[in-house]
């Protein structure tokens, strides 16, 4: 089960994500965790991209696509992959399906997430995250027992200095642009799946289960 996972900061993607891997039992990749290990490592792709990152700079796509395909070449994806954070332009989404279809692990099926600007600004600006161990809590949806008291470490939660109404705005405007052509590319093979996220959690995942059984 090969899975791509799309969707705008806030809709869910990291709930949905562990989900899905709870029950498929699939590598779940993400673009972030892969630039950290690699650098970590000290890998070549790891060290290059690390000269990039230092100076502000976007990492080329061609340094990301080849750090994708050797994670893709692993034992572990042999049952499948979830990919999240990846592709994000068209050129990228093209050099994906390439290198998936010649090394017989093709993209099967493209979740994408879909939720309107309003849910989505609510949802963000009431997000608040422990300073102690990361948890997620939202002031009215999720709040934590004890005001600004993390439930599990007793660390104080803070909002990120980006979760408000004028930062979303622009980050959704920029994801918007640039997943565009992503996602026609892949609807033009018929792998999009929308999902609307502004449902409740399991509804949302019985939603996204319902089109990983047709796979």
């Amino acid at each position: 089960m090969n899975i791509l996972i799309m969707g705008p900061a806030g809709s869910g993607k990291g709930t949905m994500s562990a989900k899905i891997v709870d029950k498929y039992q699939i590598p779940h990749i993400s673009t972030g965790d892969m630039f950290r290990e690699n650098i970590s490592n000290g890998t070549f792709l790891g060290l290059t991209a690390k000269k990039y990152m230092d100076q502000g700079l976007l990492v080329p796509d061609e340094i990301t696509i080849q750090m994708v395909e050797k994670r893709l070449l692993k034992a572990d994806c042999r049952i499948g992959y979830l990919l999240d954070g990846f592709p994000r332009t068209l050129a990228q989404a093209k050099a994906l399906d390439e290198i998936t279809k010649n090394i017989g692990r093709p993209v099967e099926s493209v979740i994408n997430l879909t939720i309107d600007f309003d849910q989505l600004a609510q949802r963000i600006t009431g997000r608040r995250l422990c300073k102690g161990c990361d948890s997620i809590y939202h002031i009215k949806n999720n709040p934590s027992k004890v005001s600004n008291i993390c439930d599990v470490c007793g660390s104080q939660l803070y909002q990120r200095s980006d979760d408000t109404v004028e930062q979303l705005t622009v980050r959704i405007e920029e994801y918007e642009r640039s997943t565009k052509l992503v996602l026609e590319y892949f609807s033009s093979e018929g792998l999009v799946f929308d999902v609307n996220a502004s449902q409740a959690m399991n509804d949302v995942f019985n939603d996204i289960d319902k089109a990983l059984v047709k796979i």
